[in-house]
């Protein structure tokens, strides 16, 4: 679970280039139908592939080759979402010298309202052992 803060909304936003003003200017966004300020994608999906490269190379040492994001509702400042992946194939590719690693996730709400569907497509690199920390 993240629950996105106002500050680290706007603080994120602008380290990421993005000065939409959805990101920054309560009384703008307040105006629209989103009734006050709204998470960067770039924010969640920046966490979300975060949870995927963390889960993978926990494992093995992995490199994201794909991510793909579809935006269906707004994240509110100040919202808690929570965010789930599950491994939808693992196929060996000799070429790649590793399994490539398909996932699917989603974000949701508090309310349990699905945000963000997520896929992507990474390698993982087997015969490399994790050190454990």
């Amino acid at each position: 679970m993240v629950t996105f803060d106002i500050e680290s909304v706007r603080r994120f936003a602008a380290l990421a280039g993005d000065m939409n003003p959805l990101h920054h200017d309560e009384a703008l966004a307040g105006s629209t139908r989103f009734g006050g300020l709204i998470v960067s994608g770039t924010h969640y999906s920046a966490l979300m592939m975060g949870m995927v490269a963390t889960f993978l190379s926990e494992r093995r040492p992995a490199l994201g080759l794909e991510f793909e994001f579809q935006f269906r509702k707004a994240v509110a400042a100040g919202d808690t979402a929570t965010m789930e992946r599950r491994i939808v194939a693992i196929e060996p590719n000799p070429k790649l010298k590793g399994d490539v690693v398909r996932l699917e996730g989603t974000l949701r709400n508090a309310a349990g309202d699905v945000c963000v569907l997520a896929k992507s497509t990474s390698l993982s690199l087997p015969g490399h052992a994790i050190a454990a920390a």
